[in-house]
């Protein structure tokens, strides 16, 4: 049994690694996102640029969001999963200390109730 909880355990950090991989890419796309949108606004106010190359650079920024829209959207689904996950392991927690409570509590009461042995 315990390797199995290793082996399942093991696939969640993987899971949760694969989660953060996402979000390090996420941020990195916008990043980018932003100076491209910024190229663009500056290419728009240079006099001698052509509306072609504004339009080019347009249809770069919209790929690019395209695909952050993608990332966002692998990492919802990804984080309802790990979400569910955590809630799931929290509630197991918390039912195995309440009986754990509940039994050291039992046992104390029994311990009181236990009639004195009388020394021989």
């Amino acid at each position: 049994m315990g390797s199995i909880n290793l082996t399942n355990r093991k696939a969640i950090e993987e899971y949760c690694c694969d989660l953060n991989k996402l979000s390090d890419f996420l941020t990195q796309y916008v990043s980018s996102y932003r100076l491209l949108i910024g190229g663009a606004c500056e290419l728009n106010q240079i006099t001698p640029a052509k509306r072609s190359d504004v339009k080019h650079a347009l249809e770069r920024v919209n790929k690019l969001g395209d695909i952050i829209d993608e990332l966002i959207y692998s990492i919802e689904k990804c984080q309802c999963e790990y979400i569910e996950y955590c809630e799931i392991k929290s509630n197991v927690i918390k039912c195995r200390i309440k009986k754990k409570c509940i039994e050291e509590e039992l046992n104390d009461k029994c311990d009181e109730v236990k009639p004195q042995q009388k020394p021989l």
